[in-house]
């Protein structure tokens, strides 16, 4: 703020001095300009001469006037222009400084964004194992269970045969409860009816 302030006031301060400069020189030009009219109604050679001359020393002074303006603001424009190379020069170097940084930053958390993909990468890996382990022992566990199963059925009919021919070794040697040996007989008194029953159909058919 104080050197767009500065800056303003220089060149107010410039264009006063121009317009200064300016004025004078116009009014110089003016002052040679009616002493010559002035001095040609009168047809005397010494107030021609003298007007002549101070017209041309006014014509003169006006245009070293007008010279040192030009060469003023060309001065002035060298230095502005240097003044605005060193400004940009300055604004540069703190962009480079900034873009530097910049980098830098990036480049450090592109370098850490890389290092956590490979972690997570290491990691997802390292879980697909885990789940493909997890996942052969439960097949494992699963056929190991099937063929529990099947080796309890197979024990389990291997115990019922052992069961009926217990039971019929108890009976051929005759240790048998009452009530089993009653239902013997009883079936046994059915098979004979029902062979007798058979034996008169078959008499009276052939009768």
């Amino acid at each position: 703020m104080a050197s767009s302030r500065s800056s303003v006031r220089l060149t107010s301060h410039r264009r006063r001095q121009r317009s200064v400069r300016v004025t004078v020189s116009v009014s110089l030009l003016a002052v040679a300009t009616v002493a010559v009219l002035a001095t040609l109604p009168t047809q005397s050679p010494a107030l021609l001469s003298a007007g002549a001359v101070t017209a041309i020393l006014l014509g003169w002074a006006a245009l070293r006037i007008c010279w040192t303006e030009v060469l003023q603001s060309r001065r002035e424009n060298a230095t502005d222009r240097a003044a605005t190379a060193s400004a940009y020069r300055s604004l540069f170097s703190e962009r480079a400084a900034e873009h530097a940084e910049f980098t830098t930053a990036m480049t450090e958390r592109l370098a850490e964004s890389n290092l956590s993909m490979r972690e997570l990468q290491g990691a997802l890996v390292q879980s697909q194992e885990e789940a493909a382990v997890m996942t052969a022992r439960a097949e494992a566990s699963q056929s190991l269970h099937a063929a529990a199963l099947v080796r309890v059925a197979e024990l389990e009919r291997s115990i019922e045969l052992m069961r009926a021919e217990r039971a019929a070794e108890d009976f051929v040697v005759g240790d048998v409860e009452p009530g089993s040996v009653e239902d013997l007989v009883s079936f046994d008194e059915k098979i004979a009816d029902a062979a007798s029953g058979k034996h008169s159909a078959a008499e009276a058919r052939l009768a």
